[in-house]
């Protein structure tokens, strides 16, 4: 595993890279976690692929000094300063929340794509709150508000919890991400610093059917934090695959190798 700093503008951009194959896959992590979470892979990736695994801004070592949000365009460029290789075309794995990212910026150019493999991601509905907190600018003031004040914020949680509104393990992944006040900190700025990205499904259908370009996502049966369903018309594209494991929504870990390392390699 090597460790690597790109300087982009002002601000540090740290990834890791794995293994080094000819071809070159970008891995984009979950939401507090960071590009470590992909190196258990380049034992089943390595010879094949370059793995790039990208801190986001207010994640791991990188450290963003720029104006959020962070841009798509911004993204891409930052891909293409990293990527060495004369092929510019890339495939992407990502998990949760950076399977928001990805499906966007697949929408956004999908001449840039090889395989596309999602894991648990999000970015399949709209979350009335995320978009409350992060697309209206009365929204993104109170949730500012909140994180600093939650009393009233948690309130509500448990609350909703006791009438069915939320479920109990959302309720516990929220809070734990939330008792801590660097953690709700660090909240307002990731939603924040992220909110451009906002994929429009029946786009990405369209793409993939007029690129040719296939789309795998995999879901944990018991995952209560991403939802299957969510994939909705999704599945009518003949060149999406859905495919549902025995997991929870945490499927970045070894035992999971043997299905997410085949869709990279179709």
């Amino acid at each position: 595993m090597q460790h690597r700093t790109l300087s982009f503008k002002s601000s540090p951009i740290h990834y890791y890279v794995f293994g080094n194959g000819d071809k070159t896959l970008f891995c984009l992590h979950g939401y507090g976690e960071d590009g470590t979470s992909f190196s258990f892979l380049e034992k089943f990736l390595g010879d094949e692929y370059t793995l790039i695994a990208i801190d986001f801004p207010f994640h791991g070592a990188t450290e963003w000094n720029e104006k959020i949000p962070l841009m798509p365009a911004e993204l891409f460029e930052i891909f293409e300063r990293i990527n060495t290789n004369q092929n510019k075309k890339f495939s992407v794995l990502a998990y949760s929340m950076g399977g928001r990212i990805a499906l966007y910026l697949l929408q956004k150019d999908p001449e840039r794509f090889e395989h596309v493999v999602l894991v648990a991601p999000d970015g399949l509905h709209i979350n009335f709150w995320y978009w409350l907190s992060t697309q209206t600018s009365a929204g993104n003031k109170l949730f500012k508000h909140l994180m600093k004040q939650p009393r009233l914020f948690f309130s509500f949680l448990n609350a909703a919890n006791k009438i069915n509104l939320l479920n109990t393990s959302i309720v516990k992944f929220v809070h734990h991400f939330l008792d801590d006040e660097t953690e709700r900190t660090l909240l307002y700025k990731r939603w924040t610093v992220m909110r451009a990205f906002k994929p429009d499904l029946s786009v990405i259908k369209k793409i993939c059917d007029e690129h040719n370009i296939h789309l795998h996502l995999l879901f944990g049966r018991f995952d209560k934090i991403i939802l299957s369903k969510r994939a909705g018309d999704l599945k009518k594209s003949k060149n999406i695959r859905i495919e549902i494991i025995e997991a929870g929504h945490q499927m970045l870990k070894e035992k999971y190798a043997h299905y997410i390392a085949p869709l990279l390699k179709n």
